[in-house]
């Protein structure tokens, strides 16, 4: 958990910009689904990895590094979830993120992982940032992604 305590006056596009973030080109799809689907007020994204970090965790990525990939999977969800509503002022909660960890059988630090997604998520919504998640070790992922993170949004109606 982040040790820095997110304000809870600045909006969440404030914040990402205080926190020197910038919003990559989304992504080219391929395949046949949707970057994101909206029931109600909650936003479903499909999965989003890191593209310059690569490889199994524990092996060719040091944890620290996988962090990274985390976070830098987040930014990604992020810029879908801008392109949806427009804003992240929009979002009213981080309901839920399932991630994956691309590792070797017996990796236990999957958790340690996904905490770089979760804490930058606390910083820049503050507690509308806490969140369920499950953090799940993967065999193989898509490119060879060291992460790759979904998220399920609350969002103003």
């Amino acid at each position: 958990m982040s040790t820095e305590t997110a304000p809870t006056a600045a909006s969440a596009e404030v914040r990402f910009k205080e926190l020197g973030l910038s919003f990559p080109a989304t992504p080219k799809r391929t395949g046949n689904f949707v970057s994101s689907v909206r029931v109600g007020d909650l936003l479903f994204l499909s999965g989003q990895g890191s593209h310059d970090i690569l490889g199994k965790v524990g092996v060719d990525v040091d944890v620290d590094r996988a962090r990274e990939a985390s976070r830098e999977a987040i930014i990604r969800l992020l810029a879908l979830v801008k392109e949806e509503l427009g804003s992240l002022d929009r979002v009213r909660r981080i309901v839920k993120l399932l991630g994956f960890v691309n590792c070797e059988a017996g990796f236990d630090r999957n958790p340690q992982v996904l905490n770089g997604a979760s804490d930058l998520l606390v910083e820049i919504f503050g507690e509308a940032g806490r969140h369920a998640r499950s953090a799940i070790g993967a065999i193989a992922l898509p490119h060879n992604f060291a992460v790759e993170i979904e998220m399920i949004v609350q969002v103003e109606s």
